[in-house]
């Protein structure tokens, strides 16, 4: 027993070390919901880029986000800078069903998808 406590001290020293999920924020980004039809995603995306107030820049030709050149990726970028923009002045992730949150960057090739504190 007596050589079995050192071993647990130990233990329980390094799991307070290990910083807590609540000490940091959880990084989340708003990403296209696959189910979704190209047909709404594109009345969203026209809303985000438009009235949404979203940067669309660099899903313009010849920008770091064109490539691949679909709608489900278009519609990502555009649905994650709205809600970076927004999210903590009240704006969502919803659009119309269209989108969902991940944990999991999206970033791929040159292009970033921002996230903002």
């Amino acid at each position: 027993m007596s050589s079995v406590m050192p071993c647990i001290l130990l233990a329980l020293f390094f799991l307070m070390m290990i910083p807590h999920q609540s000490d940091a924020q959880l990084e989340e980004w708003c990403i296209v919901d696959e189910q979704t039809p190209d047909k709404e995603l594109q009345e969203a995306l026209d809303w985000a880029c438009g009235k949404g107030g979203a940067d669309c820049s660099k899903i313009q030709p010849k920008q770091p986000c064109y490539l691949p050149n679909n709608m489900k990726d278009h519609a990502s970028y555009a649905f994650n800078s709205y809600y970076q923009k927004f999210k903590n002045k009240g704006g969502t992730c919803y659009f119309n069903g269209a989108a969902m949150i991940t944990q999991l960057d999206p970033s791929h090739n040159s292009c970033h998808f921002e996230f903002l504190p």
